[in-house]
C-alpha cells in the first residue's frame, strides 16, 4: 500500500510560528496519529498543508506495511 492510497476523509492542522518558520502539525482524528514538520512560511499555508497531509498518509501507510507484514 502506497502513501497514496491511504484514505484520510479529514486531516486537522495546527500551525505555530516559530523564529522565520512555521510549524505545522496534521492529525488523522480516526486514528490519532499526528506528525509535524517545519516549513517556509513564504510557500504559503495550501502548500504545507498539502505536504503535512502527504507526510501523514505515508506514515500511516508504512504503520499498516509493517502491521501486515509487507514492510
Amino acid at each position: 500500500m502506497t502513501s497514496r492510497e491511504v484514505y484520510l476523509p479529514e486531516v486537522l492542522f495546527e500551525f505555530q510560528r516559530v523564529g522565520k518558520a512555521l510549524r505545522v502539525v496534521a492529525i488523522d482524528p480516526i486514528t490519532n496519529t499526528e506528525v509535524t514538520m517545519v516549513g517556509d512560511p513564504g510557500c504559503g499555508r495550501e502548500t504545507l498543508k498539502r505536504l503535512a497531509a502527504r507526510k501523514l498518509a505515508y506514515v500511516l501507510a508504512k504503520r499498516l506495511r509493517e502491521r501486515d507484514g509487507t514492510a
